[in-house]
């Protein structure tokens, strides 16, 4: 599968750990940053174009990674075709109707509230989970 994967320094380690945990699994990889740690730098630098793949290709999914994945799912929310949704620890379940009955094409993750375990399951479960096409899903989604 195709996946898209960017972060600002807050995510940056996981991020790393995280490309290579997908490369083993035989994903195709494109990392849109950040390539070197600097904690000054502006996770809309990296979100944005992350999500502007994600949105082109729409056969592609896309994981982001900030301190808390809001702001950066906030982020990749406002490019149009983008449906990111936030996960920062805990029922693991959240991913997975994140994909069922939103469809989202982009994970955030808070990597400051998961651990390196906690976000490759997280990933594993979005990757694997598809849409449901329930009818009242793509109802909602066509709302949008």
């Amino acid at each position: 599968m195709k996946i898209h994967i960017g972060t600002d320094h807050a995510g940056f380690e996981l991020k790393n750990k995280l490309v290579e945990y997908l490369n083993e699994l035989g994903h195709d990889i494109t990392d849109h940053g950040a390539f070197s740690y600097d904690p000054t730098d502006d996770y809309p630098d990296f979100i944005k174009p992350c999500a502007e793949a994600v949105a082109k290709d729409t056969e592609s999914l896309g994981i982001i990674l900030g301190g808390s994945g809001q702001g950066e799912a906030m982020c990749a929310n406002h490019v149009q075709g983008i449906r990111a949704g936030v996960y920062v620890g805990g029922d693991i379940e959240i991913v997975k109707l994140l994909r069922e009955h939103n469809d989202a094409n982009i994970l955030s993750v808070g990597a400051r509230f998961v651990a390196e375990d906690e976000a490759e399951k997280a990933v594993q479960v979005f990757l694997e989970t598809p849409f449901s096409n329930d009818p009242r899903h793509a109802r909602r989604l066509a709302k949008f």
